[in-house]
């Protein structure tokens, strides 16, 4: 058992206050910046393109997670106070929403630069495993998505919620499954110079939700409505099948090209 008495505020400057999730959210972007720069740097890709790539994945990313929390998980509120979406710093963001957010931003940005979509998808999510899993420690230290009672000794105790008892450390459960996802995708990326363009992009969808639907029965439900199976796990599945489809359709564009 772990009592967490962990404060989310990293800092203060003034009135400002500095959340950890803040930091690890933004020290996410900066580490995935610098990975990209190096992907495109082998590849010989304009680094200034990275650039403008970046502001559309920043924004994409903040936009569909943000949109996907408020109706996904709390339609009911967010459609009655509309206004209240743009409040973002209130908390609130669905990683579904923000990979789905992502894929539009780089189809926008692929209207501008001549990239294959595959093939910037399989450097993008790389980084975006290690962001997804340094996210999740923010919210650990922010007490929230948080996991069921474990009905026993062992768990985490979130003492600043004025809790007793010891809940499931799903937010840890996620950053580890994600941090593990990064490994594999980065190693397959570099070890495997013969895989086809869009292989680690399917990995990285299928095997996320993956764990996704394993994880989701050890936290709270997050909608604000009921539903006889999770939202969360229920919503992933698309994603999986998604992912599996973009494996095969990887080998089959690979094979044809040979061909």
């Amino acid at each position: 058992m772990f009592i967490s008495t962990l404060d989310p505020i990293a800092f203060s400057l003034g009135p400002i206050q500095v959340r950890y999730y803040g930091l690890l959210f933004s020290l996410g972007f900066i580490i995935g910046y610098l990975m990209m720069q190096y992907f495109f740097r082998k590849k010989q890709y304009k680094t200034d393109d990275l650039d403008k790539l970046l502001v559309y994945l920043f924004i994409g990313t903040v936009v569909g997670a943000r949109l996907a929390h408020c109706l996904i998980y709390e339609p009911s509120y967010y459609l009655s106070h509309p206004v209240d979406i743009l409040k973002i710093y209130e908390g609130g963001l669905a990683s579904h929403g923000g990979c789905l957010g992502v894929i539009v931003a780089v189809v926008f940005f692929l209207k501008k630069a001549k990239y294959k979509f595959l093939e910037l998808a399989d450097m993008l999510c790389i980084p975006t495993a290690l962001v997804c899993s340094m996210i999740r420690v923010g919210n650990f230290f922010n007490s929230e998505i948080l996991g069921s009672y474990t009905n026993s000794d062992y768990g985490v105790v979130f003492a600043r919620l004025g809790e007793i008892a010891p809940r499931h450390p799903a937010q840890l459960y996620e950053a580890f499954a994600y941090f593990s996802i990064f490994l594999l995708i980065f190693a397959i990326y570099f070890i495997s110079k013969k895989r086809p363009n869009g292989l680690i992009f399917g990995l990285f969808f299928t095997l996320a939700f993956i764990a996704r639907i394993i994880i989701e029965p050890f936290k709270m439900e997050q909608a604000d409505y009921e539903t006889s199976i999770n939202v969360g796990l229920l919503i992933s599945v698309p994603f999986v099948i998604a992912g599996i489809c973009i494996i095969f359709i990887s080998f089959y564009l690979n094979k044809k090209q040979q061909n």
